[in-house]
């Protein structure tokens, strides 16, 4: 056998240190989990303060410091111990847990990574006391002066274990993880008072007056956080809380579906499948709701001790929970979305016609069509031309093309010399938007146009973040923002071509999720900006445009170098040829 392929040993026990690594690895991914873990054991501990700190995303340091029960010096050693916890004595309590921790691992697998120090004062004694470990080596307690509660410093995480370090995303990235953990367990106990400092500067805080909006601001902006409606409902022994998004405001991902279950923050796949379902057929196929949910059930109907990480939990009735869950979100929105009455004439830009008029255009009878199939052929005369039949585009860049007109106010015809053309107004509109504004970019014309009022964004912190990524690639690409306020900004100059547009939408265009693949753009940031942008400024499906922008659309779609796909990739057209179209009506012939 080759050299390094004899793996076989005897069978021994593991050293406590690798065995604790081997364990951190399912409990500690991110600086994320470490403070997810911290900060449950705050809340367990009856706190009424909660501070978070950290330094260099997280990596360096992380401070979290609470003002609850503390912990006696006699305890100390054996609360950095794995498997040794206050909150379970018998088998039977693990189907009965009402605390966030309960299996005795969260600083045990913490110290086994990174180099902690825990200082501690119980509300009976008149000093605290500390204790440290490096990499799971731990020191006696000695006196310390602290106030009542518990400070946790966790300084070099992953020290040694450096191949984590590398499985780790862009600061912004992990501090942005941690901003989302940190208010939304805020939303959920808003009794307590939270404060989340990152590199110094204060992200948040909160006052612990109960006020859920108040955290909803903080976390969605105060734009979004005025269309979340407030729910509560009841049924049985379940309780449903919390905000749901009216079917204006929707995401490009599930990101922003955030449940609790007994105040413990859950990623339940079955769950969250449980509330996209109950917004089915309000919402465009991809876009999903923004949701907060509290569900509260008695604690023997839940098991939380599924995974390490306690992220996942398992219902003893889990068909009763998800559809209460449905018929909660549906009644919300029921109750504060009446169905509104719709004229259908309307819906075709009638209104305005004779009723007479009405009555006769639409008075028409269903008569039935008889379809007649060649002898030779299995197939209609009406089939849809597949692949197959369909051939390719002749040229890369358009010929001269005649309009014919827009179809469904979302898609124009036009003929050109080797057959007809059906184009997306809104793809082709994007292309030719992203066309001018990457040429210009290139050949340092781009203008910007100042704007006479400044509209100003508040922003959550996450896309605040985002923003301040950005600024400089924005720039380049004609916009002018400047900061004005915590987590506010303000819009002064926009690119010229997109003087008609909403310079909020194109901004937002930017901090929001994208919903489609950005594969073609990776290589330049201003590129995948510039794209973003250009899809939200462009011409919409069911849009009206007059003969004038028609044409002006089909000649600057004409003279585009790629006008076959908007940037993303997604086709601005389909091509049926001459020859498709006389095998489609019969006239060469059988199909």
């Amino acid at each position: 056998m080759a050299a390094g392929y004899n793996l076989i040993m005897p069978i021994h026990i593991l050293p406590d240190q690798i065995a604790s690594q081997i364990a951190a690895g399912e409990v500690i991914e991110r600086p994320a989990s470490v403070v997810k873990e911290l900060i449950e054991n705050a809340i367990d501990a009856k706190a009424k303060t909660i501070s978070v700190e950290m330094g260099n995303a997280g990596k360096d340091l992380i401070i979290v410091e609470d003002d609850g029960v503390g912990i006696s010096p006699e305890e100390l050693t054996l609360a950095i111990a794995r498997n040794a916890t206050s909150k379970l004595n018998s088998a039977e309590d693990l189907f009965n847990i009402k605390t966030l921790g309960f299996r005795g691992e969260a600083l045990a697998s913490i110290a086994s990574v990174a180099r902690v120090s825990v200082k501690s004062r119980t509300a009976d004694q008149l000093a605290g006391a500390q204790i440290t470990s490096d990499g799971g080596v731990v020191s006696k307690p000695q006196p310390q002066a602290s106030p009542r509660g518990t400070q946790v410093s966790v300084e070099n995480l992953f020290f040694n274990v450096p191949a984590r370090l590398k499985f780790l995303r862009a600061d912004i990235t992990e501090n942005r993880q941690v901003t989302g953990l940190v208010t939304r367990y805020a939303m959920a106990y808003p009794d307590i008072r939270w404060k989340l400092k990152q590199d110094d500067k204060l992200i948040f805080q909160t006052t612990g007056r109960g006020d859920r909006r108040e955290v909803l601001q903080v976390l969605f902006g105060s734009q979004d956080a005025r269309s979340l409606m407030p729910l509560t409902f009841h049924e049985q022994d379940i309780s449903i809380e919390g905000f749901v998004s009216d079917l204006s405001l929707t995401r490009s991902n599930r990101r922003d579906i955030t449940i609790f279950v007994n105040g413990r923050w859950v990623q339940d796949p079955a769950l969250t499948a449980s509330v996209i379902k109950a917004y089915n057929t309000l919402l465009m196929v991809g876009r999903y709701p923004v949701v907060v949910l509290f569900i509260s059930l008695p604690t023997e109907q839940v098991d939380v001790n599924v995974h390490p990480s306690k992220a996942e939990v398992r219902f003893r009735n889990s068909d009763q929970v998800f559809s209460t869950l449905q018929r909660a979100i549906k009644r919300g929105l029921l109750a504060y979305t009446p169905i509104p009455e719709l004229n259908p004439v309307s819906l075709w830009g009638m209104r305005d016609l004779p009723r007479q008029f009405e009555q006769e255009t639409f008075k028409i009878e269903a008569q039935p069509i008889e379809i007649q199939k060649p002898k030779d052929s299995g197939l209609s005369l009406l089939t849809v031309p597949d692949q197959q039949t369909q051939p390719a585009l002749p040229h890369q860049r358009l010929p001269l093309l005649r309009l014919v007109g827009q179809v469904a106010l979302t898609y124009l015809i036009a003929e050109g010399p080797d057959g007809l053309y059906l184009i997306d107004q809104h793809a082709a509109h994007e292309r030719v938007l992203y066309d001018q504004l990457v040429s210009e970019l290139h050949a340092n014309t781009l203008s910007s146009q100042k704007l006479l009022t400044s509209p100003t964004l508040e922003l959550s912190q996450e896309k605040a973040g985002v923003m301040e990524l950005n600024l400089t690639a924005l720039h380049k690409i004609g916009f002018e923002i400047e900061p004005f306020g915590p987590n506010t900004y303000r819009i002064l100059a926009i690119p010229e071509i997109f003087t008609k547009g909403d310079p909020k939408e194109a901004v937002n265009a930017v901090l929001n999720e994208f919903e489609e693949d950005e594969t073609p753009l990776q290589a330049e940031l201003e590129h995948r900006l510039a794209a973003r942008i250009c899809k939200r400024m462009a011409v919409k499906g069911g849009q009206a445009l007059s003969d004038a922008e028609q044409r002006e659309l089909l000649s600057r779609l004409e003279i585009s170098p790629s006008p076959r796909t908007c940037p993303h990739g997604r086709p601005t057209m389909i091509h049926l040829s001459a020859a498709l179209l006389e095998r489609q009506f019969g006239r060469t012939g059988p199909i």
